[in-house]
């Protein structure tokens, strides 16, 4: 005869996460690794901002970022103005018959005089602006360009429109690594650049409900062969 004692009473599993009713799940994936840029060409521009399209890299991390979410139940998918965002949501929304929306608001911070590339040359110069930029968290150091709660401000009501239009639904929102920050630095009440660097083609997971933004997944690159720390070029 055993001597153990049973458990007894109610046995209480931990909580697992929910989103509450009403609340949107926003998938943000950022685009796959953009074309170089060579100084002497810059950058086409829609409406002012730097245009170039995927690198072969970023085509393959495409169609990664397709493999991992094709099999999610996603209502909607969301791009920008920006062909970069386009090119990187097309496995997906092919794979799941959808057409992507634009949505404006969210394209990649203006950069003002340093728009078309020439940001990727002042970031390996450590040019003295860029590293101002860095050390006060403001793009608004750049001449001309927009400032981090410019940016903020912009990409959060992007957001709030998606957040009204998906109550208790999942989208796919493919964006910029500058939006991902601002996204995310709102979300956490965190410093402007605490989230930049996140990596091309990585995804991260917010469920939004009103004003409570919540932070479920960072910079999750599993389906682009592992775990990774280096950070990508901005744009």
């Amino acid at each position: 005869m055993s001597t153990q004692h049973e458990p007894s009473g109610v046995a209480i599993r931990q909580i697992r996460f929910q989103p509450e009713p009403g609340s949107t799940e926003i998938l943000l994936v950022r685009h796959g690794e953009s074309a170089p840029f060579r100084p002497e060409q810059p950058f086409e521009r829609v409406d002012g901002h730097g245009n170039p399209p995927l690198a072969p890299d970023g085509l393959a991390q495409a169609e990664q970022v397709g493999q991992r979410l094709r099999d999610e139940v996603i209502h909607a998918i969301y791009v920008t103005t920006l062909v970069r965002t386009h090119q990187t949501a097309a496995p997906l929304a092919t794979a799941l018959g959808i057409t992507p929306a634009v949505e404006a608001d969210l394209r990649e911070i203006h950069l003002g005089e340093w728009e078309g590339g020439l940001l990727r040359k002042k970031a390996a110069d450590l040019d003295p602006l860029y590293v101002e930029m860095q050390q006060r968290q403001d793009w608004g150091v750049i001449p001309g360009a927009e400032s981090f709660d410019q940016l903020r401000r912009r990409c959060v009501g992007a957001i709030d429109r998606i957040h009204g239009r998906h109550p208790d639904e999942r989208v796919a929102v493919f964006v910029h690594g500058g939006v991902i920050g601002a996204l995310l630095a709102h979300a956490t009440g965190s410093q402007p650049f605490a989230f930049t660097g996140a990596d091309n083609g990585s995804i991260h997971h917010l469920v939004v409900r009103g004003e409570d933004w919540k932070l479920r997944a960072y910079n999750d690159t599993s389906h682009l062969g592992g775990f990774s720390s280096r950070a990508q070029a901005l744009t």
